[in-house]
């Protein structure tokens, strides 16, 4: 390809945006090397000039000298004195040969379920819509509405920890450590208002606190351990701990969360949400979490606290967490930092005697290391500036308000549902009448832009209660809900049985 072409093919091989998320001068850099990179500029080929470039895609000549002169300080284009940039064949020399013709008698493929061992891609999990936003209700849960994302606190906190004198700290290798700051922060800022007090050895980050569980489950759950869940429960660490053992006990839940009683005894770890038990949202009252940790003494078993969505209790009171009340070092606490800010930034961590955070960290070193140390250090300058305390009471009003919309609509407009008070969090656990199957009414409200989650996938044993479902409202303005609830009634009304 030369430089003669006409500028209709220039503007056919690079396809500018101007309203895209790069810039003008990124889109251009990254589209001239992938044609470089796939040969469509081949070896030696000479590049327009900037002028000619910059007529043909309407932009300015100053953006192309600099994109040239960038590949040219990269090695991907040669600048030759007065003749202009070509592409630098050495290139085309890294590029790796195509792949050879496939054998006219091919080998037998490999059948991966007999090699697989373990198959969770069978288990039994929660499905979310990949295009959720696209949809115009979408009472989803997990996701979080991008108007209320601090943008420029985020972007500022970033900006920090990638300038000054101590702007490369984070790309160090951490090997088994964490960031300082964060384990601080985490220490002073977050863990007090759950009343829960740590030394910086007491606390370990992870990768969201889905990978707190999961090396737990590695560390302290064996083939022959018997483990305790909430039933109904979260799904995921159902699925986590049934990979270690096939001793699972479905834990009875009522209006006060999971219940102290005789499906405990021969339990030897149990995991539970006690500040807003997952799904149904109800609260632990102190008095039975004491219950719970007199138990788990008298008969020699360990807590697990998943303390989520705690940074959005309505009350300004909430109930202490479990593990400010245990003195005896039998409640392991996990908890999310980026749940509410944004679930893709992947921060969780555990609050655990020194003992266990140490085999903890030894574990992880072994799959990831560490989390990556940018974002550890990027999310300890967001909470040190006071924007994630900020954030969370932004939150606590609109879910507040989003709360008592779906609240009142359902009592309007879908009487034949009932649901627990609403605490905080962001999501309603819905119970209908016996005949309901949520799975249908999903299918058939989702094709009205409603979405809603079926809450079967939270029970532990069969039968499986169809009657069930979740509605979250973090990711629907609270202006959208009345009409989301009207067409969900709508077709409520469509299944109920006729006399």
């Amino acid at each position: 390809m030369s430089a003669s072409r006409p500028k209709t093919l220039w503007r056919q091989l690079f396809r500018l945006d101007p309203d895209g998320p790069l810039t003008i001068q990124a889109q251009l850099r990254a589209q001239l090397i992938a044609a470089i990179s796939d040969a469509r500029m081949g070896p030696g080929t000479a590049v327009p000039s900037s002028r000619e470039l910059a007529a043909a895609l309407r932009i300015a000549r100053n953006t192309v000298v600099i994109v040239y002169q960038q590949l040219a300080d990269d090695g991907y284009l040669l600048a030759r004195e007065r003749r202009g940039y070509y592409v630098n064949p050495e290139v085309a020399a890294r590029r790796a040969p195509g792949h050879p013709a496939p054998p006219d008698d091919p080998p037998e493929a490999v059948d991966w379920a007999r090699w697989t061992r373990l198959h969770p891609s069978r288990q039994r999990n929660i499905l979310k819509v990949a295009d959720w936003a696209s949809y115009d209700y979408p009472f989803i849960y997990g996701q979080v509405d991008r108007d209320l994302f601090p943008l420029a606190d985020w972007r500022a906190s970033c900006q920090q920890v990638l300038s000054g004198a101590a702007a490369l700290d984070w790309a160090q290798d951490l090997v088994t450590r964490d960031d300082p700051e964060l384990l601080e922060q985490i220490r002073d800022k977050v863990l007090p208002l759950r009343g829960v007090w740590a030394s910086v050895d007491e606390i370990m980050v992870t990768t969201g606190a889905q990978q707190a569980l999961y090396l737990l489950a590695d560390l302290l759950v064996g083939r022959a351990t018997t483990v305790g869940l909430e039933n109904p429960g979260y799904p995921d660490a159902r699925n986590i701990f049934s990979l270690r053992t096939g001793r699972l006990r479905a834990l009875p839940v009522d209006a006060q969360g999971l219940v102290v009683g005789a499906a405990l005894r021969g339990c030897r770890l149990v995991y539970a949400t006690p500040s807003h038990q997952s799904p149904t949202t109800v609260t632990m009252p102190v008095s039975r979490r004491l219950e719970l940790l007199r138990r788990a003494g008298a008969d020699n078993f360990l807590v697990i606290e998943d303390d989520y969505e705690h940074e959005t209790a309505f009350s300004a009171l909430p109930n202490p967490a479990l593990k400010s009340l245990d003195r005896a070092g039998r409640v392991v606490y996990v908890g999310s930092l980026s749940k509410a800010l944004a679930p893709g930034l992947r921060l969780g961590y555990v609050v655990a005697p020194k003992p266990l955070i140490e085999e903890l960290r030894a574990l992880r070193r072994l799959m990831i290391r560490h989390p990556a140390a940018l974002i550890q250090r990027s999310f300890a300058r967001f909470l040190a500036l006071g924007h994630y305390d900020s954030l969370n009471r932004r939150l606590v009003a609109v879910h507040r308000e989003r709360a008592a919309a779906l609240s009142a609509a359902l009592a309007d407009l879908a009487p034949d549902l009932r649901h627990a008070p609403v605490a905080g969090g962001s999501a309603l656990w819905v119970m209908g009448p016996a005949w309901l199957d949520s799975r249908r009414l999903a299918e058939e409200v989702r094709r009205e832009g409603v979405l809603i989650e079926p809450g079967d996938v939270h029970f532990h044993e069969e039968p499986l209660p169809l009657n069930c479902f979740r509605l979250g409202f973090a990711s629907i303005p609270a202006g959208r809900i009345r009409e989301g609830v009207r067409r969900l009634a709508a077709a409520l009304g469509r299944q109920r049985p006729r006399r």
